[in-house]
């Protein structure tokens, strides 16, 4: 969530920054201002009604003191009517603060002056590219012909048991992915992190905090706890970044503390609603997939400098790995909802012949922490503050799983693992059932 004091200080600044982002959230942006203006208006009424109600109850006690019975009945008639518009305007008062926190909760992050401007995916910048791309000297098969081939991926089974867009793994696939896991964790865990094994399925106002609701409630795959009236909403995580972050919901977290890192391995659930038709073969765009993810929650002046050790931290596990990739900086247009600034690595993929995205690193500024309420206090006198928030994968492990097949094939028809993996999977090849 944007601050609503800067948005009605500066609404100049917040319509520059959703003009670098494309513009497109400009109408919600006004709309937002006039329901914010309408509210406190409101608002300011109910106050003042408020406070001549409790100056009346006072001096109904006083007149009576003075045994002015006539005074003292005039008050209660006024005290009565200030009851009864209060009431009129509390009517209207509630639906209003919700749609205008409804409103605040469409808006877009704004981006960071350091981001590059663009409009869209092609005017992304490359950063910096990690080992020098490798050729076969044959015929590059694709991760989900080799898997099957191999005996270890099984996409007509997944189909049995789920329908389109799920995976399984057999045998040495299985053994693989969790080896994938492992190594990634490790690695995290050595870099400071501390691990976390979180639920999979969370609240509404969880998702809220990080900002998947409302406006990916189409993505999301939904149950109820509970039955009939008392069934409350649950939904299952589409990134470990939610319940992570959501970590310091409400609190006031210890400045000592800080910067807090964390990581999680979880299983992640998407619809990818408006997607089909897109990237329909293998591991790319599954509704369950696997992902390692890296949170921080960082003191504001220390989020961008944790953003690129964050990147790092996550990149250190393609270089470790021998695996060719690259990192992007996004532009302004292609930026998520709650990002001020974000850092793609993309791996490259040989039977396609072209890089694909395998981990999103962004710093959201103090964007999820208003929506969340988290904040830390410097000192023990000091106001409280927002902190800011940190993610990104460290990385997904389907994907890493599809690039260690296409790029460690052979012409014999088998994978060699990376050196790195071999301890964690107990071998240094994988090969024809």
């Amino acid at each position: 969530m944007i601050d609503p004091a800067l948005a009605r200080k500066d609404p100049e600044r917040v319509r520059a920054g959703l003009k670098a982002r494309g513009g497109r959230s400009l109408l919600a942006f006004e709309e937002f201002l006039a329901l914010d203006a309408s509210h406190r208006a409101l608002m300011a009424q109910v106050d003042a009604l408020r406070a001549q109600r409790n100056v009346a109850s006072q001096q109904i006690g006083k007149a009576k003191a003075e045994k002015d019975e006539a005074r003292a009945q005039k008050l209660v008639a006024e005290v009565a009517e200030h009851k009864t518009r209060l009431a009129a305007l509390e009517t209207e008062l509630t639906p209003l603060a919700a749609k205008t926190h409804l409103a605040a909760l469409g808006l877009p992050n704004l981006p960071h002056e350091s981001v590059p401007r663009g409009t869209a995916e092609a005017d992304n910048v490359v950063l910096r590219t990690g080992l020098p791309l490798r050729s076969p000297a044959f015929k590059a098969i694709d991760h989900q012909t080799l898997g099957e081939k191999l005996g270890i991926l099984d996409f007509k089974a997944a189909a049995k048991l789920a329908g389109s867009r799920f995976a399984l793994w057999r045998g040495a696939g299985a053994r693989l992915m969790r080896a994938i896991v492992s190594f990634q964790l490790d690695r995290h865990i050595k870099a400071g992190y501390l691990e976390v094994w979180p639920p999979y399925l969370v609240r509404p106002e969880v998702l809220e905090g990080t900002g998947q609701l409302p406006k990916f409630e189409a993505d999301l795959y939904k149950t109820f706890n509970g039955e009939g009236d008392k069934a409350q909403p649950l939904y299952l995580i589409p990134t470990a970044e939610v319940p992570l972050t959501n970590l310091v919901r409400d609190d006031l977290v210890a400045n000592e503390t800080l910067p807090m890192k964390l990581t999680a391995y979880t299983p992640c659930f998407r619809q990818e609603a408006g997607s089909y038709g897109k990237d329909v073969r293998g591991l790319i765009r599954n509704h369950q997939f696997d992902k390692v993810e890296l949170v921080w929650i960082t003191r504001p002046e220390e989020s961008l400098s944790a953003l690129e050790q964050l990147t790092k931290d996550a990149e250190a596990i393609l270089s470790e790995l021998q695996l060719p990739h690259r990192v992007l900086a996004l532009c302004t247009g292609d930026l998520g909802p709650a990002s001020r600034k974000t850092y793609d690595l993309e791996i490259w993929m040989p039977a396609e012949g072209r890089y694909r995205e395998i981990a999103s690193c962004s710093d959201c500024g103090d964007y999820q922490a208003r929506r969340m309420n988290a904040r830390f206090r410097r000192e023990a006198k000091a106001a409280p503050e927002f902190v800011h928030t940190l993610n990104g994968s460290g990385v997904a492990v389907g994907r890493l799983f599809a690039a260690i097949l296409e790029n460690g094939q052979q012409q014999d028809g088998s994978v060699r693992l990376p050196k790195a993996l071999q301890p964690f999977f107990g071998g240094e090849t994988i090969g024809p059932a």
